[in-house]
């Protein structure tokens, strides 16, 4: 297992091209300075033994040593010690609409994104419930199997986009199913679906797949994504929004949130429906049903303990600025021999 102890530093790294623009504009000024004294080519004679490639080499040097340092300031460490502790909670299958629909703005900044600050606002208030992760448009795939390991949900999470399922469609009733069968053959009342979506343009029988869950135990809650007058669906190239999806006869499209979809959905599950706002996604009444539920006792494999890695980091780092101090500006005698040698020629 690999974290970074202090990840924050890594935003040091946006000082590199600052020193970058430093460096040739010190270097445009330097040349500019000498060339009021005269031409450049009488002037780089009276300095014969100065390098400029050792000046650049000295700058590249100072470069690698400032982000060795910035490395080692985060601090990478590895996971050391392999511990199998024993947990109480519930499993939770999330299922995200990742359909084209999903990126209408009636949510800031989009419904999508929303949606995944939400969900990782969710794995923050956790406690020893596992996780999974189903996306969905026209097809549903598992994006994340059911695990404890929250760093690594939020990992997968900030992957997610609306280009993952090229076949568009709101298949509810597909990621029911493959939630179901993602948490295995274990009985008990310990298990949960949460489907985060728009609900619009559903294709299958998402309301008999919600009353099968609820057969074997499995609740399901919903939180609708959207607003119910609707928001257009922008299109992007190349990250640049150019317009608005629109139909055959050159109309608009505008996606509306299905709620009394998701309604029937949560209620032939046994869970809850909630609406969510650009000031509230629901969460609260989500995990007030989550804690409520019946909790199961499994093990899992956690690191308890990690090592520092800093000091390879800081120690490469002190090399480079050593060398960088060492290397002067001044040519080598061995290039002055091998520059005479080939004037003779």
């Amino acid at each position: 297992m690999f974290q970074l102890e202090n990840k924050y530093f890594l935003y040091a790294f946006g000082l590199i091209p600052i020193f970058i623009i430093l460096y040739w504009m010190m270097n445009r000024w330097r040349k500019k300075a000498l060339s009021n004294y005269g031409d450049m080519a009488v002037i780089q004679q009276l300095f014969p033994d100065v390098s400029r490639s050792k000046r650049i080499w000295k700058f590249i040097l100072f470069v690698f040593a400032f982000s060795f340092i910035i490395i080692g300031i985060i601090n990478p460490q590895t996971g050391s010690k392999l511990e199998e502790v024993k947990r109480k909670g519930a499993d939770l299958m999330i299922c995200l609409d990742v359909s084209n629909s999903m990126k209408a703005m009636d949510l800031q900044p989009n419904r999508l994104e929303k949606s995944k600050q939400a969900i990782s606002k969710l794995i923050d208030k956790l406690e020893g419930d596992r996780i999974g992760v189903i996306v969905f448009g026209g097809e549903a795939y598992v994006q994340l199997p059911i695990t404890t390991d929250y760093a690594a949900s939020k990992l997968f999470l900030e992957s997610i986009n609306t280009d993952m399922i090229p076949t568009q469609g709101t298949a509810i009733g597909a990621a029911i199913n493959l939630a179901v069968e993602s948490f295995g053959k274990d009985e008990g009342k310990n298990k949960a679906i949460l489907i985060i979506t728009d609900g619009e343009n559903h294709e299958d029988d998402a309301i008999k797949a919600a009353e099968a869950a609820a057969e074997k135990g499995i609740t399901i809650h919903t939180i609708g994504m959207g607003s119910i007058d609707g928001a257009p669906i922008p299109v992007y190239k190349n990250g640049v929004r150019e317009g608005f999806r629109k139909d055959k006869n050159g109309n608009t499209i505008m996606t509306k949130l299905n709620q009394q979809t998701l309604q029937e959905i949560s209620a032939a599950g046994n869970g809850i429906f909630v609406r969510a706002t650009n000031s509230d996604a629901g969460l609260n009444h989500v995990l007030d049903a989550i804690d409520k539920m019946e909790k199961k006792e499994f093990e899992s494999k956690i690191y308890s303990d990690y090592e520092d890695q800093f000091q390879f980091f800081i120690a490469i780092a002190l090399l480079l600025l050593l060398v960088e101090i060492f290397l002067t500006e001044r040519k080598s005698k061995l290039y002055k021999k091998l520059n005479l040698f080939n004037d003779k020629k």
